[in-house]
């Protein structure tokens, strides 16, 4: 009888990743040429987690709730593509201070 060893959650994560691929590489070589685009993706894509909380009951902190984006499995590429539309705007000389 023959063994077989693997890493279960490599395998298990590449497998349950494949058919998020051809979106992934669509986000990550999507290219910003529209200021207006690039405006609308930095208020459309949040700068931090939104559900990241801190849980406060009579001024104390009861518990914190751990940011859940990165559980997101196109998380890298959506904040890819704002970092890639404030660049755009910061290029071409534009105020992005009120998107950081």
């Amino acid at each position: 009888m023959t063994s077989v060893h693997f890493k279960p959650t490599t395998h298990l994560r590449d497998w349950l990743q494949a058919p998020l691929r051809p979106i992934q590489s669509a986000i990550d070589n999507f290219s910003i040429r529209d200021p207006r685009l690039a405006h609308f993706l930095c208020r459309w894509i949040p700068a931090r987690c939104p559900f990241e909380r801190d849980v406060v009951l009579f001024g104390h902190k009861v518990m914190h709730i751990p940011p859940m984006c990165k559980l997101n499995p196109l998380y890298d590429q959506v904040a890819g593509l704002r970092f890639r539309a404030l660049s755009f705007l910061a290029e071409r000389g534009e105020d992005i201070s009120r998107y950081v």
